[in-house]
């Protein structure tokens, strides 16, 4: 089937998955690192930062005729490979072929953070009611507000595509920004990266009495804390240490005894070894 008006022709869904895993493998086999966006049912997003991207793309006039079909792209598996960087969205969107997509965002601006992070002083609790989006009205309707909050605005985002569709966004890299919204469920502080911010910044600043304690070694997180991002278990260390050094004092005891009755016996042993010498 040729080509109509410089398009491919349609490929079917079925196909585009088979050569999104072979590409995937291919990569894999170079190692590279390959990076999917994995959906499970129709919510592309689940949890406050990943709902909060979608819906603030959503909102902007410019990317409306062209995110109907970035939706179904993402959905089927066609997005198989997302990086994020600072600043960078890079990523491989199976279509009639593989296209490589790139999108640089501008970095938040230095004035706006300042005010964010005055605006949140006092208004979140833990770093981990940041992270997982547990956050007072106050706080969610700072950072996501359209003109002063985190996500990017569509003059601050370039897009670049290499499939011939030439318009501004094209549903490859409606694809990619719907992907992005899906990576946030997992990994929210990745839009902090894309901004060239740090979160701990908004953290310190915004709890003067939280978790995160200043010692001699920098600021550092309470272990709740770090096993609720980290879903891992460190309250026990402390007691293992514990019991190992109080066993070490209790060893030296018996062997002290052992040196003791060693020494009382030699003469004992001497006695002997000179009666057997004169009997003989």
């Amino acid at each position: 089937m040729g080509w109509f008006y410089g398009y491919k022709p349609y490929v079917p869904v079925a196909s585009r998955r088979a050569n999104a895993a072979k590409e995937a493998a291919k990569r894999r086999k170079k190692g590279q690192t390959v990076s999917p966006v994995n959906i499970e049912g129709r919510a592309i997003a689940s949890t406050f930062w990943g709902k909060a991207w979608c819906t603030n793309l959503e909102g902007y006039s410019d990317f409306s005729n062209r995110l109907p079909r970035g939706r179904t792209y993402v959905r089927n598996g066609s997005v198989i490979d997302l990086q994020i960087t600072k600043g960078r969205i890079a990523a491989l969107v199976s279509g009639s072929q593989l296209y490589n997509i790139e999108i640089d965002i501008t970095a938040h601006s230095k004035t706006k953070w300042a005010a964010l992070k005055q605006q949140c002083t006092g208004k979140i609790g833990t770093l981990v009611e940041l992270l997982k989006g547990k956050l007072s009205n106050a706080v969610m309707e700072l950072v996501t507000d359209r003109e002063q909050g985190l996500f990017p605005k569509p003059n601050e985002i370039k897009m670049r595509c290499s499939c011939p569709d030439y318009a501004g966004m094209c549903k490859h890299i409606a694809a990619v920004m719907y992907g992005v919204g899906n990576r946030l469920d997992s990994s929210p502080e990745l839009l902090f990266v894309l901004r060239a911010v740090d979160h701990l910044e908004l953290i310190e600043q915004a709890i003067p009495a939280s978790p995160i304690k200043s010692g001699k070694g920098g600021p550092t997180i309470a272990a709740e804390d770090l096993e609720a991002i980290f879903n891992i278990d460190i309250g026990d260390e402390p007691t293992a240490v514990t019991k190992k050094a109080s066993r070490k004092p209790a060893a030296k005891k018996p062997i002290a005894v052992k040196k003791a009755k060693a020494v009382k016996k030699a003469p004992a042993a001497k006695s002997r070894r000179k009666q057997t010498s004169v009997s003989g």
